[in-house]
Protein backbone atom coordinates (compact mmCIF):
# COMPACT_ATOMS: atom_id res chain seq x y z
CA UNK A 1 0.00 0.00 0.00
CA UNK A 2 1.39 3.38 -0.99
CA UNK A 3 0.93 5.89 1.81
CA UNK A 4 1.46 9.62 1.65
CA UNK A 5 4.45 10.85 3.62
CA UNK A 6 4.37 12.17 7.14
CA UNK A 7 6.23 15.47 7.26
CA UNK A 8 8.30 16.15 10.36
CA UNK A 9 9.23 19.80 10.83
CA UNK A 10 12.86 20.37 11.80
CA UNK A 11 14.40 23.66 12.82
CA UNK A 12 17.25 24.77 15.05
CA UNK A 13 16.72 23.70 18.68
CA UNK A 14 13.94 21.22 17.82
CA UNK A 15 13.37 18.72 20.63
CA UNK A 16 14.43 15.49 18.98
CA UNK A 17 13.08 13.19 21.73
CA UNK A 18 9.50 14.42 21.52
CA UNK A 19 8.49 12.88 18.20
CA UNK A 20 10.62 9.72 17.99
CA UNK A 21 7.96 7.26 19.12
CA UNK A 22 5.48 8.68 16.64
CA UNK A 23 7.75 8.83 13.61
CA UNK A 24 9.40 5.45 14.24
CA UNK A 25 6.11 3.58 14.45
CA UNK A 26 4.59 5.49 11.55
CA UNK A 27 7.60 4.52 9.43
CA UNK A 28 7.25 0.88 10.49
CA UNK A 29 3.60 1.05 9.43
CA UNK A 30 4.60 2.15 5.93
CA UNK A 31 4.35 5.93 6.17
CA UNK A 32 7.45 7.53 4.64
CA UNK A 33 8.81 10.21 7.00
CA UNK A 34 10.17 13.34 5.34
CA UNK A 35 11.81 16.24 7.14
CA UNK A 36 10.87 19.81 6.27
CA UNK A 37 12.92 22.80 7.37
CA UNK A 38 12.77 26.55 6.92
CA UNK A 39 15.10 25.89 3.97
CA UNK A 40 17.09 22.83 3.00
CA UNK A 41 20.05 24.12 5.01
CA UNK A 42 21.20 21.92 7.86
CA UNK A 43 19.61 22.44 11.27
CA UNK A 44 20.70 21.22 14.70
CA UNK A 45 18.44 19.69 17.32
CA UNK A 46 18.57 20.36 21.06
CA UNK A 47 20.36 17.02 21.33
CA UNK A 48 23.02 18.20 18.88
CA UNK A 49 21.86 16.10 15.91
CA UNK A 50 22.56 17.64 12.55
CA UNK A 51 19.68 17.23 10.09
CA UNK A 52 19.57 18.30 6.46
CA UNK A 53 15.86 18.69 5.61
CA UNK A 54 14.39 16.74 2.71
CA UNK A 55 12.50 19.82 1.57
CA UNK A 56 11.97 23.47 2.40
CA UNK A 57 8.75 24.72 3.96
CA UNK A 58 7.94 26.69 0.80
CA UNK A 59 7.75 23.36 -1.10
CA UNK A 60 5.36 21.70 1.36
CA UNK A 61 1.81 21.07 0.11
CA UNK A 62 -0.96 19.58 2.25
CA UNK A 63 -2.23 17.43 -0.61
CA UNK A 64 1.11 15.60 -0.68
CA UNK A 65 1.07 14.68 3.01
CA UNK A 66 -0.67 12.40 5.48
CA UNK A 67 0.31 14.49 8.52
CA UNK A 68 2.41 17.45 9.63
CA UNK A 69 4.31 16.96 12.90
CA UNK A 70 5.59 20.02 14.79
CA UNK A 71 8.04 19.35 17.64
CA UNK A 72 8.87 21.77 20.40
CA UNK A 73 11.93 24.01 20.16
CA UNK A 74 13.48 26.88 22.08
CA UNK A 75 12.73 29.04 19.04
CA UNK A 76 8.96 28.80 19.64
CA UNK A 77 9.50 30.76 22.87
CA UNK A 78 12.09 33.15 21.47
CA UNK A 79 10.01 35.03 18.90
CA UNK A 80 8.28 34.61 15.56
CA UNK A 81 10.96 32.76 13.59
CA UNK A 82 8.82 29.64 13.45
CA UNK A 83 5.52 31.38 12.72
CA UNK A 84 5.63 30.17 9.09
CA UNK A 85 5.28 26.61 10.41
CA UNK A 86 2.16 27.61 12.36
CA UNK A 87 0.77 29.13 9.18
CA UNK A 88 1.54 25.87 7.37
CA UNK A 89 -0.42 24.06 10.07
CA UNK A 90 -3.38 26.33 9.33
CA UNK A 91 -3.17 25.43 5.63
CA UNK A 92 -3.03 21.72 6.47
CA UNK A 93 -6.05 21.85 8.76
CA UNK A 94 -7.98 23.95 6.25
CA UNK A 95 -7.25 21.26 3.64
CA UNK A 96 -8.42 18.50 5.98
CA UNK A 97 -4.93 17.12 6.58
CA UNK A 98 -4.10 16.48 10.26
CA UNK A 99 -1.44 18.22 12.32
CA UNK A 100 0.30 17.06 15.51
CA UNK A 101 2.02 19.60 17.76
CA UNK A 102 3.88 19.03 21.00
CA UNK A 103 5.47 21.27 23.62
CA UNK A 104 6.39 24.74 22.34
CA UNK A 105 4.74 24.12 18.99
CA UNK A 106 1.40 24.38 20.81
CA UNK A 107 2.32 27.97 21.69
CA UNK A 108 2.89 28.71 18.02
CA UNK A 109 -0.51 27.29 17.16
CA UNK A 110 -2.13 29.33 19.94
CA UNK A 111 -0.63 32.50 18.50
CA UNK A 112 -1.97 31.50 15.08
CA UNK A 113 -5.49 31.12 16.54
CA UNK A 114 -5.68 27.39 15.81
CA UNK A 115 -6.50 26.46 19.40
CA UNK A 116 -9.33 28.96 19.87
CA UNK A 117 -12.03 26.54 18.77
CA UNK A 118 -10.50 23.12 19.47
CA UNK A 119 -9.96 21.16 22.65
CA UNK A 120 -6.22 21.08 23.30
CA UNK A 121 -3.47 20.72 25.87
CA UNK A 122 0.14 21.78 26.39
CA UNK A 123 2.67 21.98 29.21
CA UNK A 124 0.38 24.05 31.47
CA UNK A 125 -2.57 26.32 30.76
CA UNK A 126 -0.81 29.56 31.70
CA UNK A 127 1.95 28.81 29.17
CA UNK A 128 -0.59 29.19 26.36
CA UNK A 129 -2.48 31.97 28.15
CA UNK A 130 0.63 34.14 27.85
CA UNK A 131 0.05 34.20 24.10
CA UNK A 132 -3.19 36.12 24.58
CA UNK A 133 -5.12 33.50 22.64
CA UNK A 134 -8.89 33.12 22.92
CA UNK A 135 -8.99 29.37 23.53
CA UNK A 136 -8.36 29.15 27.25
CA UNK A 137 -11.76 27.62 27.95
CA UNK A 138 -10.92 24.75 25.58
CA UNK A 139 -7.74 23.81 27.47
CA UNK A 140 -7.85 20.22 28.78
CA UNK A 141 -5.70 18.84 31.61
CA UNK A 142 -4.67 15.66 29.79
CA UNK A 143 -1.50 13.97 28.53
CA UNK A 144 -2.57 14.47 24.91
CA UNK A 145 -5.71 15.64 23.13
CA UNK A 146 -7.09 15.20 19.61
CA UNK A 147 -9.78 17.49 18.24
CA UNK A 148 -10.64 18.65 14.75
CA UNK A 149 -7.71 16.87 13.13
CA UNK A 150 -5.21 18.41 15.57
CA UNK A 151 -3.18 16.52 18.17
CA UNK A 152 -1.60 18.47 21.03
CA UNK A 153 0.55 17.32 23.94
CA UNK A 154 2.89 18.67 26.59
CA UNK A 155 6.67 18.20 26.58
CA UNK A 156 6.67 15.28 29.03
CA UNK A 157 4.23 13.14 27.04
CA UNK A 158 5.92 11.86 23.86
CA UNK A 159 4.32 8.42 24.21
CA UNK A 160 0.79 9.77 24.72
CA UNK A 161 1.45 12.10 21.78
CA UNK A 162 2.45 9.12 19.63
CA UNK A 163 -0.62 7.18 20.77
CA UNK A 164 -2.90 9.95 19.49
CA UNK A 165 -1.01 10.17 16.20
CA UNK A 166 -1.09 6.41 15.64
CA UNK A 167 -4.82 6.36 16.36
CA UNK A 168 -5.48 9.32 14.09
CA UNK A 169 -3.78 7.65 11.12
CA UNK A 170 -5.29 4.24 11.89
CA UNK A 171 -2.00 2.48 12.60
CA UNK A 172 -3.31 0.92 15.82
CA UNK A 173 -6.81 0.83 17.25
CA UNK A 174 -8.72 -0.59 20.19
CA UNK A 175 -6.93 -3.13 22.35
CA UNK A 176 -3.83 -3.05 20.14
CA UNK A 177 -3.47 0.71 20.60
CA UNK A 178 -4.01 0.27 24.33
CA UNK A 179 -1.37 -2.47 24.45
CA UNK A 180 1.11 -0.33 22.52
CA UNK A 181 0.64 2.48 25.02
CA UNK A 182 0.93 0.19 28.03
CA UNK A 183 4.14 -1.30 26.68
CA UNK A 184 5.93 1.95 25.85
CA UNK A 185 4.48 4.19 28.56
CA UNK A 186 4.05 1.78 31.47
CA UNK A 187 6.65 -0.90 30.61
CA UNK A 188 3.85 -3.47 30.86
CA UNK A 189 5.50 -6.61 29.49
CA UNK A 190 2.14 -8.33 29.24
CA UNK A 191 1.12 -5.92 26.51
CA UNK A 192 3.82 -7.28 24.21
CA UNK A 193 1.87 -10.50 23.61
CA UNK A 194 -1.11 -8.49 22.35
CA UNK A 195 1.13 -6.68 19.88
CA UNK A 196 2.71 -9.94 18.75
CA UNK A 197 -0.67 -11.48 18.10
CA UNK A 198 -1.77 -8.42 16.14
CA UNK A 199 1.39 -8.51 14.02
CA UNK A 200 0.80 -12.17 13.19
CA UNK A 201 -2.68 -11.56 11.78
Amino acid sequence: MNRKPVHLAVYDTFADWETGHATAHLARAGFPVRTVGPTTDEVRSLGGLRVRPDLALAELRPEDAALLVLPGADLWDAGDDLAPFARAARAFLHAGVPVAAICGATLGLAREGLLDDRDHTSAVSFYLAASGYAGGERYVEAAAVTDGGLVTAGPTEPVAFAREVLALLGVYQGEVLDAWYRLFHDSDAGAYAVLQQAAAR
